[in-house]
């Protein structure tokens, strides 16, 4: 096989990439692209058509005000592509807002005309679909992922162990964007049940869906949990202050018992890839606390205090 040179347009391709011992074979980038540090020193192939500063409410205008007028929301970097000369590149069919889709993958590479890199487009919803991706990718790059895969899933065998006969399960709201509201689908409620909690609103294997603030006071969780796509802790801290404004706020029962809590939506929960083993380890560490300290208190979640 010809020497790999990979360009990985999604985090969490970046990052299965990574953890199959790899790194050193990506040649190029997306811009949110972040970890591991190794990575960000290199060439950027995707950029925004929108500001990405701003409210989540900005934001959200901006991304449909684009998707309204028939636009992509990003753009590929032909021009660094062709420099590159990758023999394959990494992408997604799995959302839209996230990162740059297939189709527009697949136009940006039939242009190429110093290579005719592969093509593998990730689309999971599930945890599973997660693991065979991984086996995906590590079939077209070359190498086992059987050892990888095994490792993390002796991870989440661990805390189900420990979870599966619990008689208490807290509910929880999964926050995954803010204005205006959206709860996390996916895979969060399926981790959310390992982790020993009720997920409410969101459903295993389907898209977020928007939550009216009026769902949320009737549903009254135990525990509110903020992971906002694309948002670090400092910035979702902010964000999540827009919610206290309402009169409704301070009755919630896990406001009044101390259970809201803020964590790093951006390099966790809503990346898929190995990490939401980690994403996992801090659901557990929030739903159980009596069971559970991994340790990430204070560097991947904090309880939100306004």
């Amino acid at each position: 096989m010809n020497q790999l040179r990979i360009v990985s347009l999604i985090p969490s391709a970046t990052e299965i990439v990574a953890v199959l011992g790899l790194t050193d074979a990506i040649v190029g980038r997306s811009h949110e692209c972040d970890y591991p540090p190794e990575i960000q020193n290199l060439p950027v192939c995707t950029q925004p058509k929108f500001n990405p500063e701003g409210t989540s409410s900005e934001i959200h205008n901006r991304v449909t005000e684009l998707l309204q007028n028939a636009l992509s929301v990003y753009k590929v970097e032909i021009d660094t592509l062709e420099k590159l000369q990758p023999t394959h590149i990494i992408t997604q069919a799995q959302c839209e807002v996230c990162a740059c889709s297939l189709g527009e993958v697949e136009q940006a590479v039939s242009t190429l005309v110093n290579s005719k890199p592969e093509i593998i487009s990730l689309q999971p919803n599930l945890l599973a679909e997660i693991w065979t991706d991984i086996e995906r990718v590590a079939d077209a790059l070359g190498v086992d992922a059987k050892s990888t895969i095994d490792l993390l899933q002796s991870r989440i065998d661990a805390i189900i162990l420990k979870t599966q006969t619990l008689t208490v399960k807290p509910t929880v709201a999964c926050i995954e964007w803010i204005e205006p509201l959206m709860a996390a689908g996916n895979w969060i409620p399926e981790l959310v049940a390992m982790a020993g909690g009720n997920s409410l609103f969101g459903v295993i294997g389907e898209h977020s869906p928007w939550l009216k603030w009026e769902s949320l006071v009737e549903a009254n969780p135990d525990i509110i949990i903020f992971m906002p796509c694309g948002f670090d802790l400092n910035r979702t801290r902010i964000e999540a202050m827009q919610i206290t404004k309402y009169a409704e706020w301070s009755n919630l029962t896990a406001v009044k018992t101390g259970k809201v809590y803020i964590t790093d939506g951006n390099a966790y929960f809503n990346r898929p890839g190995p990490r939401l083993v980690d994403s996992l380890e801090i659901l557990a560490e929030i739903i159980h606390p009596e069971i559970f300290d991994f340790g990430h208190k204070g560097e991947r979640l904090q309880h939100f205090l306004p």
